[in-house]
């Protein structure tokens, strides 16, 4: 800071060169200009037209800041393809761009099966995911996910039986989810959980200002890397895309 500058003048740089003002932001990355060039330059010029239409779609909702970011659908396409992925389970769905990803990514004969509480938001995709040409690899369910796990738990045929699990639903359960789907996912098969670093506020002191939605959230989703990261049945990478995606690789 120079003399002239005072402490107020100094926050306001500081607020320039961090690029987001507040912890309610769909990426982590530093500022603004460097995520944009991150789409423009890698991830929109390679966006199935397909998912354009679902995630153009999506902004004109109201609750659109629960859409997968179009980077991470790019990261989910790439790793089921990484792992010749064939059967694969999706928990919690929105308008579906990530069940979009995950359904082209598939061979013609690759299955998911979605889970999600809310019927109505799925349907906004439905159309769009139809187009594509992909609804055929959909197992839509309605419904609590944990009750539909247990249900697949009590049938031995479905122990391992998963490639690939995307995890992006209610954080309160996420410790609840990777119980159940730790056992229906196959040894080297991938978990994937979504909003590990939930928009920056697991590193910030608990009385930080933060969205109230974000505050009662933190806990669980702390709770959770803490339990992976001492989880020996899996290997674990966080990586700081969208807002933030821990990768599980189930080992024992």
């Amino acid at each position: 800071m120079t003399m002239t500058e005072t402490p107020m003048a100094e926050q306001q740089q500081q607020n320039e060169l961090n690029g987001h003002k507040d912890l309610n932001h769909k990426s982590l990355l530093q500022s603004d200009a460097l995520y944009q060039y991150v789409l423009e330059t890698s991830v929109y010029p390679r966006e199935h037209e397909s998912l354009k239409e679902l995630r153009e779609m999506t902004q004109n909702h109201p609750r659109n800041i629960m859409a997968t970011p179009p980077d991470e659908g790019q990261l989910i396409m790439m790793l089921v393809k990484l792992i010749n992925a064939k059967n694969t389970m999706e928990i919690g769905v929105y308008t579906g761009y990530s069940l979009l990803s995950t359904a082209l990514a598939l061979p013609h004969d690759g299955k998911i099966l979605a889970m999600d509480v809310n019927r109505e938001y799925y349907e906004l995709g439905l159309p769009i995911i139809q187009k594509a040409g992909v609804a055929h690899k959909i197992d839509f369910r309605e419904g609590p996910a944990l009750s539909l796990l247990d249900e697949l738990l009590k049938d031995k045929n479905n122990m391992g039986k998963y490639d690939f699990v995307f995890v992006d639903a209610d954080k309160n359960n996420y410790l609840n989810y990777h119980k159940r789907v730790i056992e229906l996912v196959r040894i080297g098969g991938l978990i994937g959980y979504d909003n590990t670093l939930w928009f920056g506020s697991v590193a910030q002191p608990p009385h930080a200002p933060m969205m109230d939605f974000v505050k009662n959230s933190r806990g669980y989703v702390m709770e959770l890397n803490k339990h992976l990261a001492s989880d020996e049945r899996i290997e674990i990478c966080q990586i700081p895309v969208g807002d933030g995606i821990t990768l599980c690789r189930r080992i024992i």
